[in-house]
């Protein structure tokens, strides 16, 4: 299958063309319209600094469904213990700019580049991204952020400068969904941490139902 090379004209092709690994296209830009698209059409932008934005639509796709999440004793212990305090859309720019510092086993560098940053500072400031915070002392020491429309969260990232903040901000920001009738959180590709907390892989032609019904009016 070939890899789709993208212009400035707004447009994926199908996602069932993906390559194995789930690459579909490279090119385009990071334009607030093509990136939902992106995210309606169950795709998501994904490479390094020196390539040209790479989309992909993997099958299997990880996904967690609000109600299975799983939170353990050991983290329902730090819950209660009110170590954290959460909040959402406090620090944006923080929470995405951290998240590109992080640094992760196995990972030179980071795909949260300077474009990404401002594509995603963008969404945010139109109310389609989002950042889920942990504070501690009136710092901020873990979140995530990533894209919601209508129904769908689609995750990007997390961070945490202490240990189980990230896991925190996720699991607050989980049970705020919930309340929210949100119907699925993308994961994207599959972690054990995400794992941990109740995250699996579903069929991507059921992902793209699910997302299809759940942005159905945005």
């Amino acid at each position: 299958m070939p890899v789709y090379l993208l212009d400035d004209e707004l447009w994926f092709p199908p996602v069932q063309e993906a390559m194995p690994d789930g690459l579909l296209a490279a090119g385009g830009d990071l334009s607030v319209e093509r990136l939902l698209l992106a995210y309606s059409s169950g795709i998501f932008p994904w490479y390094n600094e020196e390539d040209p934005p790479l989309w992909w639509s993997p099958d299997p796709r990880f996904v967690l469904f609000p109600e299975e999440l799983k939170v353990s004793k050991s983290m329902q212990q730090v819950i209660q213990k009110n170590e954290f305090e959460f909040r959402v859309n406090t620090n944006f720019p923080e929470v995405i700019t951290s998240c590109s510092q992080i640094y992760r086993e196995g990972q030179p560098g980071t795909w949260i580049t300077k474009d990404i940053i401002d594509a995603y500072t963008q969404l945010n400031e139109l109310g389609y991204a989002f950042s889920a915070e942990a504070w501690k002392s009136g710092s901020l020491v873990g979140g995530l952020y990533g894209v919601l429309l209508g129904k769908i969260f689609f995750g990007e990232s997390m961070f945490s400068k202490v240990s189980n903040a990230s896991k925190f901000a996720f699991i607050k920001w989980v049970e705020l969904l919930k309340e929210n009738g949100i119907m699925l959180i993308d994961c994207q590709v599959h972690t054990a941490h995400m794992e941990s907390l109740g995250a699996r892989m579903i069929e991507r032609d059921r992902f793209l139902e699910i997302v299809k019904e759940g942005t159905l009016n945005e």
